[in-house]
């Protein structure tokens, strides 16, 4: 794989389905760390998450939809007033998140790749 910027901005955007997952990861907290062995998982709908870093750093909530088109994830408590009174969700990075709460029904969720 190339180091150059361009090199590397054109792969993210032209990915597979398949590869965007890994582009989707965020890091653990420090019990999860300790009890999976890993360091990052892939987000997956249904996690609790805290966001630590942006104007909702400290809000936590359930993982709503994670959308592979433009990286982003949606997050319960993570909503913006319109200014016709109604809320929307804010799409969030996944490195802005913290999954302190995983999905782990699924076995190869864990298994998947040693290094991560």
């Amino acid at each position: 794989m190339s180091i150059q910027p361009r090199k590397q901005r054109k792969a993210r955007y032209n990915a597979p389905a398949h590869a965007r997952g890994k582009y989707l990861s965020a890091s653990l907290s420090k019990d999860l760390k300790e009890k999976l062995g890993k360091r990052s998982l892939p987000i997956k709908a249904g996690d609790k998450v805290r966001v630590v870093r942006g104007d909702f750093k400290g809000h936590e909530g359930e993982v709503l939809t994670v959308d592979y088109g433009s990286y982003k994830v949606t997050i319960e408590e993570v909503t913006l007033a319109k200014p016709d009174g109604t809320t929307t969700f804010l799409p969030v990075d996944p490195s802005n998140l913290v999954i302190i709460d995983a999905d782990l029904k699924d076995d190869r969720r864990i298994k998947n790749k040693g290094d991560n």
